[in-house]
């Protein structure tokens, strides 16, 4: 019992202390994918180990067209050891506060909240690793800076256990 105690104190404490959309809801500036992704975006990040090492580098080019009721994003991502990656999302606003996500390597369907200056997108990607594919689950957040400039903090989970983050910095154009 005595070792089973502090396990269930930090599930408790974690559970707690985890940081929801609705917590942004007075920030500004607001974000609305719809239309900060709409046009040219420019975005350069870092994949980093469970540790906090950074494994790759990219820079993407995006492009996105909201037609009132979808957001098409065209994603091409340039990474540092020359892999070239593209996706193409398609996500739909289902709410004020709501949107739903799919794109050919994400396992069923993205889900999204935004408040405020936040958004939260979370999915399941198929990531190449060792000659086949791996679900890993995204928790992205991104959050608005400016009118051109937005953060995107995820982190990687296989199993529940952390796998990595990534680190993205986006510039509209």
């Amino acid at each position: 019992m005595r070792l089973l105690l502090p396990f269930i104190l930090f599930l408790l404490l974690n559970s707690c202390s985890e940081m929801q959309p609705e917590d942004y809801k007075n920030t500004k500036p607001i974000i609305k994918i719809e239309e900060y992704f709409q046009g040219n975006v420019k975005a350069w990040g870092m994949l980093q180990g469970r540790s906090g090492e950074v494994k790759r580098q990219f820079v993407a080019d995006m492009k996105g067209e909201f037609d009132g009721q979808n957001l098409i994003l065209d994603e091409t991502f340039i990474w540092n050891d020359g892999e070239k990656q593209e996706r193409r999302w398609t996500i739909k606003k289902v709410g004020d506060n709501k949107y739903e996500g799919t794109a050919p390597d994400v396992v069923g369907i993205a889900k999204g909240v935004s408040f405020g200056s936040a958004f939260k997108f979370e999915y399941k990607l198929l990531v190449p690793y060792k000659d086949k594919k791996i679900k890993i689950r995204f928790d992205d957040w991104i959050f608005k800076q400016d009118e051109k400039t937005a953060i995107n903090k995820a982190t990687l989970t296989k199993f529940g256990f952390k796998v990595g983050e990534l680190t993205v910095l986006f510039v509209k154009d």
